[in-house]
């Protein structure tokens, strides 16, 4: 199971880094062709959009996986069902298209929801297809056909937007992704739908899967609503700005988390008896998780500037210190990820939807606090909200293994210590340090990495030494 775990996380982190290391690349490419409320307009949409694949996706994503026996007809009714719920949603979002525009008083976002809701579609049987995936731990598959769809996508996009087609470029990308990514899952991946369909079976996931669903509906329309806000109260330019300053940590945090997500929950299922051994993995992925997202976000606060005026250009400075913020309020993620997914993993869906309420009612008074005093300050809130719930989400834990906040804090100081001293050096070399933007941020980056694997083998890091011993058995293993 061990060796299993890591080959799982290692072609989930490949894939999720391959994938977004192009999208990335993509993005940064737009961000040159396109401006800043363009980037807005397709943000505003992709709220929408994404409130809408969640109830599409009804929960069944999980449940499948946390389900101790599921075959082919559970997976085959799922797909069926989604594709039925992705056939209301988008009749719902065809029909308050024209609200959405005369809401915002952009008349452009009529055709655009029109058209971009259709991912909805693919994004159905996206959904069971990696069920299946992190069901059997088969991440090779899926790293292939995400890397595939991500180049398809991306040059799209960009051939759209050199033609001039501003923010339909985007609207192609996301589109060409879906759709190339469902086909190149059918190649890759050993499940494929049969004709199988049993109202029991869903009937059965929906007791586990609508808890499941109402706390991620509740979750995506509450950090959806920084954006509505922004989109506006403020102004798309803004939104564009403030999407593009969380992209950067996103793209770290969404992927190490995506990554502990897939496979921790299926093993963390298949062990729902053995406390001992659930609390073992929980506290591993806390420590790793830290050790390796914390330097990285703290690094990327302290090279902010000089990271969008070498990436974005000039005019995108705007973005720093959102940037900065959102470093800051994605630094308690893995905390998070791991926690949930403990709690998922032990059927506990009743008290993952209770977490999101409590949650959720915390930050909506924070967000209403914050709106009046402008954006910086909105996020600045949010960040800090983000500190504070991560004792919520631990607090099940103490209870269900054992393992509460104040032991996991403990597990990540020596991590968040490091980081700190690495961060504060690499932001005091850069405000000496000559040369352009390019030069800085190679030397910046190259000089915290140094910095932090030096000083956490100085300090024989447990994280540290763990990490060094998987990758010298590995070594030993490929020799023999």
């Amino acid at each position: 199971m061990k060796q299993k775990v890591i080959a799982g996380l290692f072609w989930k982190v490949l894939e999720n880094g391959g994938a977004q290391g192009i999208q990335f690349v993509v993005a940064v490419i737009l961000a040159r062709l396109l401006t800043q409320a363009e980037y807005g307009t397709v943000g505003i949409i992709m709220i929408f959009i994404t409130i809408a694949n969640v109830i599409v996706q009804n929960g069944f994503s999980t449940a499948l996986i946390q389900r101790r026996q599921a075959d082919a007809t559970d997976f085959s009714s799922v797909c069926y069902f989604s594709l039925g719920a992705a056939l209301v949603m988008y009749g719902i979002l065809w029909a308050l298209a024209p609200w959405i525009a005369d809401f915002y008083n952009i008349e452009e976002l009529r055709p655009i929801v029109r058209v971009l809701a259709l991912v909805l579609f693919p994004g159905a049987v996206i959904s069971v297809q990696t069920a299946w995936v992190s069901r059997q731990l088969e991440f090779k598959g899926l790293f292939l056909s995400t890397f595939g769809a991500s180049v398809i996508s991306g040059a799209v996009s960009i051939y759209m937007a050199l033609a001039g087609m501003g923010v339909w470029a985007m609207v192609g990308q996301q589109l060409a992704y879906y759709v190339s990514l469902t086909a190149i899952l059918f190649v890759t991946v050993s499940w494929k739908p049969a004709f199988l369909f049993a109202f029991g079976r869903i009937r059965e996931l929906l007791r586990f899967g609508w808890k499941l669903l109402a706390a991620s509906l509740i979750d995506t329309l509450f950090n959806n609503l920084y954006g509505l806000i922004m989109g506006k109260i403020y102004s798309e330019e803004v939104l564009g700005v403030y999407n593009r300053g969380e992209q950067f940590p996103k793209l770290i945090v969404s992927n190490l988390g995506a990554a502990i997500q897939s496979v921790l929950l299926p093993v963390f299922s298949s062990r729902q008896g053995d406390k001992d051994s659930m609390k073992q993995m929980l506290r591993r992925a806390v420590r790793l998780s830290s050790f390796l997202v914390l330097p990285m976000l703290f690094g990327m606060c302290a090279v902010a500037d000089t990271l969008v005026l070498a990436l974005l250009g000039e005019r995108w400075m705007g973005c720093v210190p959102y940037l900065r913020i959102m470093c800051v309020a994605y630094s308690f993620w893995p905390i998070h990820i791991t926690n949930l997914q403990a709690i998922n993993a032990a059927g506990r869906s009743d008290m993952f939807l209770k977490l999101e309420i409590v949650k959720k009612t915390m930050g909506l008074c924070g967000l209403f606090a914050g709106m009046r005093f402008g954006p910086l300050v909105l996020i600045s809130v949010k960040a800090g909200l983000d500190f504070l719930t991560t004792f919520v989400n631990a607090w099940p834990n103490k209870k269900l293994l054992g393992y509460g906040i104040f032991s996991q804090w403990a597990d990540i100081l020596p991590s968040a210590g490091l980081s700190f001293v690495m961060c504060a050096a690499v932001y005091g070399a850069g405000l000496v340090l000559p040369g352009g933007p390019w030069i800085k941020l190679i030397l910046q980056v190259a000089a915290g990495a140094g910095l932090y694997v030096c000083l956490a083998a100085a300090f024989r890091m447990e994280s540290f030494l763990y990490m060094l011993g998987l990758i010298k058995s590995r070594k030993r293993e490929r020799e023999a």
